[in-house]
């Protein structure tokens, strides 16, 4: 089964956003306070679900927002 469009699309987001704001997968996974694999797996090509509460998280370790990293009209 293949992972739903919006995980993909935020797989492909969150890792130009974090390649962007120059942090390694590691160092996303501390300051988010998830293990590095789970980090590893929201930008796979089969993303896991994302608990709204580590999608805000995700946001601020980004200077960003939730809606922003969820507007995929870019």
């Amino acid at each position: 089964m293949t992972a739903p469009k919006i995980r993909l699309q935020l797989a492909e987001k969150l890792k130009r956003e974090r390649q962007r704001n120059k942090l390694t997968q590691e160092e996303m996974a501390e300051l988010v306070g998830v293990s590095t694999r789970f980090y590893q797996m929201l930008e796979s090509k089969k993303p896991t679900a994302i608990p709204v509460d580590t999608l805000d998280k995700l946001a601020k370790a980004l200077k960003t927002t939730p809606s922003k990293l969820l507007d995929f009209s870019k």
